[in-house]
């Protein structure tokens, strides 16, 4: 299920969103929607608190078609271990990690999942950042879909399972503010004002930061996929580290496809 809210007022969200996106010469420009895009459950959480089964393992990888598992938190904070039923407590709140909290759910991407504790790709930094959460904490979903990003190819695809959905020229960071590597997840989706600006008609928040910037905009310098006002970007390095989609494309992946939060965003360097 898919719930695309569009705001009236501007406020500094989108700035979080897209921190690094738009050139150096451009001002980021205020947000106008939230979505939470929110999976369907298609899993339950895997074992009681009590439960002594062998763990159920699900690893993520890139470039295999599999089933990635979307961990959805019940609440607006979620307590995260360093170690399964381990010190090392950490709390990470919604309004830390996503920008418009009240309105779209605090998600992350599962790892792995052993018994009641689910290993998962934390949306902090550093990129690449995983921890242990419980598994009543948390609902879990099931998605086929992937985004492969080939840095080198300047490409985006989508897969749904074995099936090819879609694949598009992409404009990305220059060489010192750079596209990320690694593995990401998308933690929201916001509609901006004027579908025909800087960032499109719908942009992406992913679960990573730039490894550069510390902030941008007054706001973490967090990456994200994004539509764009400059068609001669693509197949270029232009962005302080943005993805850069036609708007057709990212029109048709929100609209059409739609992705559901937590769906794994593969970037190859």
């Amino acid at each position: 299920m898919r719930r695309i809210v569009a705001l009236s007022a501007f406020s500094s969200a989108l700035a979080l969103v897209l921190a690094g996106c738009t050139p150096a010469s451009d001002a980021p420009p205020s947000p106008a929607a939230s979505s939470p895009a929110t999976p369907q459950p298609a899993v339950t959480a895997g074992a009681d608190a009590g439960e002594t089964s062998e763990p159920t393992t699900t690893v993520v990888e890139a470039q295999e078609p599999t089933t990635a598992y979307i961990a959805r938190a019940k609440s607006q904070t979620v307590d995260v271990l360093t170690e399964p039923d381990g010190a090392g407590q950490v709390t990470i709140r919604a309004d830390s990690v996503l920008t418009v909290p009240e309105q779209t759910p605090l998600v992350f991407l599962v790892d792995e999942i052993q018994g009641s504790w689910v290993h998962v790709y934390l949306p902090v930094r550093p990129n690449g950042s995983m921890g242990w959460v419980a598994a009543d904490d948390v609902v879990l979903s099931a998605t086929d879909y992937r985004v492969d990003i080939a840095l080198s190819e300047f490409e985006l695809t989508v897969w749904d399972g074995e099936d090819l959905v879609l694949t598009s020229d992409i404009g990305l960071g220059t060489e010192d503010l750079p596209t990320p590597g690694g593995t990401y997840y998308i933690r929201e989706l916001v509609q901006p004002p004027n579908p025909d600006g800087a960032y499109g008609p719908y942009a992406y928040g992913l679960s990573g930061y730039s490894p550069v910037l510390d902030e941008f905009a007054g706001g973490e310098a967090i990456i994200g996929i994004h539509g764009t006002n400059d068609p001669e970007s693509f197949g270029k390095a232009v962005s302080h580290g943005c993805i850069r989609l036609p708007n057709d494309v990212i029109t048709e992946i929100v609209e059409e496809v739609g992705l559901p939060l937590g769906t794994p965003v593969y970037i190859e360097e």
